[in-house]
């Protein structure tokens, strides 16, 4: 489960619904917003190959199904002066819905909190933070992380480099068969 700030989107990604059948031209609108949330439905349209009224009801219905669950727009933390990010592996003790849920709450509250996973294996979560630097995550990791109870062991990692977040496309074993025509081996 990933968690973002947006109320929203932390409630429609906790609710377990049902997976939603979605077609190519789907798949093609959510490509291309993913990339580019602002882009205005007249292009979006044109580029799917579909009449803007068409397009629209295809985003709104997308929206209504859970499928889009809000819009954003992506910020460069060292532009805002937070160059150094770090991935933070958390065990927290007893492993409790109760305990969870709080911790889940308090970390979602630290400014410096960019993600949270709730995850299986080693660690519990996996938290993704931005600081301005080896001080200040020291003090959020000394001083606010390891102060808390729940907390029994974390590790930090820092993020030397961030490739790419990709957009969801259309995983191969969705898409439609092509057929081959009549000559065709």
């Amino acid at each position: 489960m990933f968690v973002r700030r947006s109320a929203s989107h932390a409630i429609a990604c906790s609710v377990v619904q049902e997976s939603v059948e979605l077609d190519s031209v789907d798949w093609r609108i959510l490509e291309e917003l993913q990339n580019d949330a602002t882009l205005p439905n007249r292009v979006l349209a044109e580029r799917i190959g579909l009449a803007a009224s068409s397009c629209l009801q295809r985003v709104r219905r997308l929206r209504e199904l859970g499928v889009i669950t809000g819009s954003h727009i992506d910020v460069n933390p060292a532009a805002t002066g937070l160059a150094l990010e770090a991935v933070v592996a958390i065990n927290v003790r007893p492993h409790t819905r109760e305990v969870v849920d709080m911790f889940r709450e308090f970390v979602m509250a630290q400014p410096e909190t960019r993600s949270l996973l709730h995850v299986s294996g080693q660690a519990d979560f996996l938290l993704h933070v931005a600081v301005a630097d080896t001080k200040h995550l020291q003090e959020f990791l000394v001083d606010r992380l390891a102060s808390r109870t729940e907390v029994r062991h974390f590790t930090s990692s820092i993020v030397l480099e961030q490739l790419h977040t990709r957009a969801l496309t259309q995983p191969r074993h969705l898409r439609p068969k092509r057929r081959r025509r009549s000559g065709e081996a």
